[in-house]
């Protein structure tokens, strides 16, 4: 995906967690951040309480949203992406991509890897690994910032 695209349409999902979302719910009012992980990443696991804390810190001004992306059969297993979801308090809606179709639609390959839009659902920076929420803390309020001057 590069920069500038548009959040793709969620539909194609094997199932929702938490809550299921439409691209339509994460464009007008603020960003959105859009989080790849898989339960057999031991990095994804390793900053689910980076990612976690972020989500608490920006939930007024951000929507986030997980994307679980499956690297092997045994990560197709929904019990135990909603266990793993639990035990590492991913409480943001989680779209649990089996056939990898949003995955696709994001040629994403990365696990961990993160997609921050702008409110008009444009995308504006990407980054994969388990480090770096510095970097991303920055995007993030790059973009806000822009979208409160042209309020």
């Amino acid at each position: 995906m590069k920069l500038r695209e548009p959040i793709p349409e969620l539909t194609g999902a094997t199932t929702w967690l938490n809550r299921e979302l439409t691209r339509d719910q994460l464009i007008g009012e603020k960003p959105t951040l859009i989080h790849f992980w898989s339960i057999s990443c031991h990095l994804c696991k390793e900053a689910m309480p980076q990612v976690n804390q972020f989500r608490d810190n920006y939930k007024n001004q951000l929507n986030v949203m997980a994307v679980h992306m499956p690297r092997s059969e045994k990560d197709l297993d929904i019990t135990e992406i909603e266990k793993v979801a639990k035990d590492h308090d991913i409480t943001q809606p989680i779209y649990v991509d089996n056939d990898h179709k949003l995955t696709n639609e994001f040629e994403n390959q990365y696990v961990p890897a993160y997609y921050v839009f702008d409110n008009t659902g444009q995308l504006r920076h990407f980054q994969a690994g388990g480090s770096g929420m510095r970097m991303l803390e920055k995007r993030v309020n790059r973009v806000l910032d822009e979208m409160n001057k042209t309020e």
